[in-house]
């Protein structure tokens, strides 16, 4: 589904992704976990098509086709969502009708017509219900006044509402107390099948208890250093991450 070769990127001149290879599957969650400025928040940046980074060298395709010239919306159309780390408010604008906004969007640009009211209806009604989300909260501004719990469990509503190819989670468990975490794990967990797959983004192993990744790379100094499956989260929170470094000397 995702291929990157040789990814090079950076900002303003600074070289901070510095040759990754990743390959995603159908199916699979892959969690890139490492110290802070290692890259990790850049390389989500760069997949979703953020403008203020620019790719230096290598290519990203989903499920073969090149994303480098196509804008942040354009990826969003072909089914890439990201989950930010900080996610804006905009007062004035209900979560429902962002969401609404959001899908039909998307529609058009598949050269579709907009979703029948009823169908949306149901689809919001069936969404919520399957993630715990009182009707009352969707009829509030967008993110004003959430909390960081209601902020993550908006965006995987979200998530769930566009059902995305492929969907990367920026550290979604930043500030999250352990019941939003296992309320943002488990509508993951729900939305995971065959036909779409998961990058989570963590500095913490704590939840990947919840969300079970298939492979664990370390991402450091802009270039993935290690790979694995689950357990090396556990040994990265042993050990963290001065063994890697050693190793590497």
């Amino acid at each position: 589904m995702l291929n990157i070769k040789n990814l090079h990127a950076g900002v303003d001149q600074k070289n901070i992704l510095k040759g990754i290879n990743l390959e995603v599957n159908p199916g699979e969650i892959h969690a890139i976990m490492g110290p802070n400025g290692a890259g990790k928040s850049t390389f989500a940046s760069i997949i979703a098509g953020k403008e203020d980074f620019e790719v230096t060298q290598g290519s990203i395709l989903l499920e073969g086709e090149d994303l480098s010239d196509l804008s942040p919306e354009e990826r969003a159309h072909k089914g890439v969502f990201l989950s930010f780390q900080y996610p804006v408010e905009i007062p004035g604008v209900t979560v429902t009708n962002f969401i609404k906004t959001a899908i039909n969007q998307t529609r058009k640009a598949q050269g579709l017509e907009d979703m029948p009211a009823g169908e949306m209806l149901q689809k919001i009604k069936t969404v919520s219900e399957m993630l715990d989300i009182d009707r009352k909260f969707l009829s509030r501004s967008l993110n004003e006044g959430f909390s960081g719990g209601e902020k993550k469990r908006n965006e995987i509503f979200q998530m769930a509402m566009l059902d995305p190819k492929l969907a990367i989670l920026d550290e979604t468990d930043s500030g999250l107390d352990i019941d939003a975490l296992r309320i943002v794990a488990s509508g993951v967990n729900k939305l995971r099948n065959e036909k779409n797959a998961v990058i989570v983004i963590t500095h913490y192993q704590r939840l990947l208890d919840h969300i079970v990744p298939d492979f664990v790379h370390v991402l450091m100094d802009g270039k993935i250093v290690k790979s694995g499956t689950k357990e090396l989260a556990y040994e990265l929170e042993e050990k963290g991450y001065d063994w890697i470094k050693e190793a590497l000397k």
